[in-house]
């Protein structure tokens, strides 16, 4: 990852997104967000759909973008480690979660939603893919490029240790679309690749869950044997097996 800092990530944005001002949470001089001032405004639910000269990927008819953001979370409990949970949207954009979090990194292998749930609720940004193992390396490289240029979180970067930023990269195969994006209360989806409105979305995003938060400690990563991945035995998101009691993984640290 590159340690341009999200300010340097908004201005490639903003220029490649054709506008003239900074992105919206993206100045220079503001200091991180404190926990206590974590909690987003309320705002109304919008969607914005838009059309960027962009070839469709394999199985798609039209480069399509859609974009919704002030979408209400009711709930964001614990639940038990391996429990599946139904999201009212697709990428999930909050809601109830396991006790884990996932690693923030790029992984090969599916991160289940349930987990990554609780990523988006310390204010990280997915990005997810949906494609055969024929035909994706151009989508994970494009994914890739967006998430190494958004580096640099000063509040990640203060914890010994830890990551350079809260992004996480995975598969979903519940995906509806090739290509989306998931952050606390704001989902991104494309038929295509167009990296100046994904990079657009993870800056005007990232940061913005419940809880302000930074760090990989008890985090998992499922791409390694001992990375501390419950067994759940049905694949994603599936029930059976799992962790200790209260949702949280064998071995893992409580999490508030």
């Amino acid at each position: 990852m590159k340690h341009c800092g999200f300010a340097q990530m908004c201005v490639a944005a903003t220029m490649a997104a054709g506008l003239a001002g900074p992105l919206s949470g993206c100045g220079t001089s503001a200091p991180p967000i404190d926990e206590g001032d974590a909690a987003p405004a309320p705002q109304q639910p919008e969607t914005v759909t838009s059309f960027p000269e962009a070839p469709p990927l394999p199985g798609e008819t039209e480069c399509k973008v859609v974009v919704r953001t002030g979408i209400p979370v009711t709930s964001a409990q614990h639940v038990a480690t391996c429990a599946p949970v139904q999201y009212t949207t697709n990428p999930p954009s909050g809601g109830d979660h396991w006790g884990i979090w996932a690693e923030y990194k790029r992984f090969e292998s599916e991160v289940p939603r349930e987990m990554y749930v609780h990523n988006l609720e310390h204010g990280a940004i997915v990005l997810a893919y949906r494609c055969a193992s024929s035909g994706c390396a151009e989508v994970k490289a494009a994914l890739d490029e967006v998430r190494a240029e958004a580096a640099s979180d000063p509040k990640c970067l203060l914890v010994p240790g830890g990551p350079e930023a809260r992004l996480v990269m995975t598969p979903d195969s519940a995906l509806d679309t090739p290509v989306a994006a998931a952050a606390w209360g704001a989902t991104y989806t494309a038929t295509c690749l167009d990296k100046a409105s994904l990079a657009r979305f993870v800056a005007d995003h990232y940061g913005k869950g419940p809880e302000d938060t930074c760090g990989d400690a008890g985090a998992v990563d499922i791409d390694l044997p001992d990375g501390g991945a419950p067994s759940c035995g049905d694949g994603p998101g599936g029930g059976g097996g799992g962790g200790g009691a209260g949702g949280m993984a064998e071995g893992a640290p409580p999490e508030p």
